[in-house]
């Protein structure tokens, strides 16, 4: 099993600097590198605290600067906030300025708030026509001169200027829906998933989708297929409400936006009281620490195992919950020296490109 780092710079309320918060996001990725992730990964959002990530191209680059081996995706470029042209020319400029290491995320978006903003008139639930139309446009402009007729773009002849240094840029595309696992076999594509706080059986519904999607297309390629989980390593069991409490705390704001209930004030949302919410159930504090991957190094191995056995390659450790600073190195510090170890045996090198 290969592992992947998922980071955002964030801010539950104002009382972090924003400095600190990106001094923070960079050490973490610095351990990533040096303890043995495959790859790095940076958000697409806009106007929310929460997730501080207005370029995630941006990101890369920076992060690039302060590592050697690591790659460094998107996850993801959202697909109706760009153009075909501005996109492709940004992701090649990434692949250039860190030495091919780009894996290139893409997807149609999750907050209908930032529709609203960023797309006004498109519902969330449309938003995969325009990820299914920008991709192969961008890899056309990729491989030269191109020019586009579509549904949402229409272009005269052009190119990426640059172009990747990588011959062939990895592709990932979000996916949960069969629509979209049918897509990524389809068309080559690695696929990310996150099960957000559901039990495993999610983990196999998604498996499974994997599976049909194989059969309904002969003879593709299976792809590569990473799962993502909260996750907070901790020395003693008993210290697990820690990140339980800050998951809650995190996961609160993001019912907020997720639900678009447009009680947000200088990008800050309003906690919702989950218990009332319909979905209560998926927040249970019992419930988190059972599904989340938190634990003594110990216990998440024992959790990995279940991933592993079930063909996930790749797991992303999402570290963006909330945590105090302190304790998320701690936690990284943990996974590196003692969970990536117990899987070496079995994991390739990180490709080259």
């Amino acid at each position: 099993m290969k592992f992947h780092l998922a980071i955002n710079m964030e801010r539950i309320d104002d009382s972090l600097d924003m400095k600190d918060v990106a001094q923070h996001t960079l050490d973490m990725v610095k351990m990533a590198d040096r303890g043995g992730f495959d790859i790095v990964w940076a958000a697409e959002h806009h106007a929310m605290e929460m997730t501080i990530a207005p370029n995630p191209f941006q990101i890369l680059t920076w992060w690039g600067e302060h590592t050697s081996r690591i790659r460094l995706g998107t996850a993801v470029a959202v697909a109706p906030y760009w153009s075909p042209i501005r996109l492709a020319g940004e992701a090649a400029m990434t692949d250039l300025l860190t030495d091919g290491r780009l894996e290139f995320g893409i997807g149609s978006g999750a907050y209908q708030r930032e529709f609203d903003r960023m797309h006004p008139g498109l519902k969330q639930s449309d938003a995969w026509r325009y990820m299914q139309e920008m991709l192969p446009a961008v890899q056309a402009l990729w491989a030269g001169d191109y020019a586009h007729d579509g549904e949402y773009w229409q272009f005269p002849t052009s190119t990426s200027v640059p172009k990747p240094v990588q011959k062939e840029v990895p592709i990932w595309v979000a996916a949960r829906a069969p629509i979209t696992f049918d897509y990524a076999v389809k068309h080559g594509c690695n696929i990310m998933s996150w099960p957000l706080t559901r039990p495993m059986g999610e983990v196999e519904i998604y498996m499974n989708r994997l599976a049909e999607a194989m059969e309904a297309n002969p003879g593709k390629r299976r792809p590569e297929i990473a799962m993502m989980r909260h996750t907070a390593l901790y020395d003693r069991p008993e210290q697990v409400s820690v990140p339980v409490a800050a998951a809650r705390r995190q996961l609160s704001q993001f019912e907020n936006y997720f639900k678009n209930l447009g009680d947000v004030e200088n990008g800050f949302a309003k906690l919702i009281p989950l218990e009332d919410l319909e979905n209560r159930a998926e927040y249970d504090p019992e419930m988190l620490a059972e599904n989340l991957m938190f634990g003594t190094p110990d216990q998440v191995i024992e959790k990995l195992r279940q991933y592993e056995a079930l063909g996930v390659d790749s797991f992303i450790y999402y570290a963006s919950l909330g945590l105090g600073h302190a304790e998320q190195k701690r936690s990284m510090e943990l996974f590196c020296e003692h969970v990536i170890p117990a899987f070496a045996e079995k994991r390739e090198p990180a490709h080259a490109g």
